[in-house]
């Protein structure tokens, strides 16, 4: 019984490899990318799912793939707005024994059995979280997020929270509770930013796309002061010309 027991972890490996290669594999193309996160229990006619229709739509006028979590609620809307816009819209499912249906308007849908896969996929492939009125699950990835940046294991993003009435108790707590108890800084607010205003929400994005193209070319043109890389370029277009 244990030995059969063990077999069966050891194959569950090669199955949480495959949810990953699957993901770098779909998702290596599809540019910058922003996620969307927020309730599966929010309603069309719902001021906040009309929001998020609204962002992922403007985002992908910006040409920004729009990621979610493939369900409904929030992330059916903001798979909405990509898809009528013509953006790249993915779905990060995952099998749940509930409220997980995957949403119409996934154009690049992938399937999770593990959480954590999933988490990596969507940090890896983002440039900035918007998080919307949710539950514990939008909760998760906020607080993730913040905790990854924090202690430098991913470079710093934007994190927006969009909707000030719902988040607002939130931040209000940490601000008199964590900063009393000194169990987070003060600049740790720095990484949070609240608004209701989508045009706000935009310039943020926009701003830090700017920030990193600049960043990759300075990184390029250091690259190229290297001779080994100028050597290196040279084989690239040698290649390249004898296989026209």
């Amino acid at each position: 019984m244990i030995e059969d027991f063990k077999g069966d972890e050891s194959w569950r490996m090669f199955r949480i490899i495959s949810e990953f290669t699957e993901g770098f594999d779909k998702l290596a193309d599809i540019g910058f990318a922003i996620s969307i996160f927020g309730s599966a229990r929010t309603q069309v006619d719902d001021y906040y799912y009309q929001k998020a229709v609204e962002i992922s739509g403007r985002l992908a006028k910006e040409n920004y793939s729009i990621i979610s979590g493939g369900g409904g609620g929030i992330m059916e809307a903001a798979n909405r707005g990509a898809s009528e816009n013509n953006a790249i819209s993915v779905g990060l499912n995952i099998e749940l024994p509930h409220e997980q249906k995957p949403n119409k308007f996934q154009n690049l849908s992938l399937v999770f059995r593990y959480f954590f896969a999933r988490k990596v996929i969507f940090v890896k492939y983002s440039m900035g979280y918007i998080c919307m009125p949710g539950g514990f699950g939008t909760l998760d990835e906020f607080f993730e997020s913040l905790t990854l940046i924090q202690t430098k294991k991913i470079y710093k993003m934007p994190i927006i929270l969009f909707g000030t009435e719902f988040w607002s108790g939130l931040m209000d707590w940490m601000k008199a509770t964590l900063l009393k108890y000194g169990t987070v800084s003060e600049e740790d607010f720095d990484l949070i930013v609240v608004t209701d205003d989508v045009d706000e929400v935009i310039e943020i994005m926009n701003c830090h796309r700017a920030m990193k193209l600049r960043h990759i070319e300075e990184a390029h043109q250091e690259w190229l002061k290297n001779p080994v890389s100028k050597n290196v370029e040279e084989v690239i277009r040698n290649l390249v010309r004898n296989n026209r």
